[in-house]
């Protein structure tokens, strides 16, 4: 005896929408997490990069150690410095002052990657040693350094900012040629633990 057809489409018809109608119930001892509309923390900070330029080896913070075939270790690469490779060291400020007491050492690499335009991708570390934070930062992202501000991914730390994750806002505070230049970090922490 063959199965009626009709019977079977009917069939499937109705487990097909009692499947789709039933929602599973909520449990109320679990919320979902929404993130933050505002951040759980924000602290600003300045660092100083002071780029060895072949004299200045007893203040220099920051040094090329990488370049293009038409660079050296010493001079910047051509207008937009493209191919090279600084690895750096650098004081962290409460404020611009470059003589002021550090709260921590910025500590990393930049490399500039375009040859058309003046950017750079950065990855570094904002590593504490003072009274008021304990452990470290770290940061990651393409800078574009034309804009006047920037974006870039914290993307967690250690210590008092374990496992944290945010956006810190780059803002070039001043520059002296291809040297010196200062930045204003502003950073917005989204998650704190």
């Amino acid at each position: 005896m063959e199965p009626n057809k009709g019977l079977v489409s009917a069939l499937f018809l109705f487990f097909l929408l009692h499947a789709t109608m039933a929602s599973p119930t909520p449990k109320p001892h679990i919320k979902p997490r929404s993130p933050p509309h505002h951040p759980c923390r924000h602290l600003t900070f300045y660092f100083h990069d002071i780029i060895f330029n072949g004299k200045n080896s007893k203040n220099a913070t920051a040094a090329i150690v990488g370049s293009p075939p038409w660079g050296n270790r010493t001079i910047l690469a051509g207008q937009s410095h493209f191919g090279n490779l600084v690895v750096f060291d650098d004081p962290i400020t409460l404020d611009n002052n470059l003589h002021s007491a550090p709260v921590g050492r910025a500590q990393g690499f930049y490399i500039y990657d375009r040859k058309d335009i003046f950017t750079a991708w950065l990855g570094f570390s904002f590593v504490f040693n003072s009274t008021q934070h304990r452990g470290s930062i770290n940061f990651a992202g393409a800078d574009p350094l034309m804009n006047k501000t920037r974006d870039i991914s914290v993307i967690g730390g250690t210590g008092d900012f374990f496992m944290t994750r945010g956006v810190a806002t780059l803002e070039t505070d001043a520059f002296e040629g291809e040297v010196y230049f200062r930045l204003r970090v502003d950073i917005k922490l989204y998650e704190c633990w």
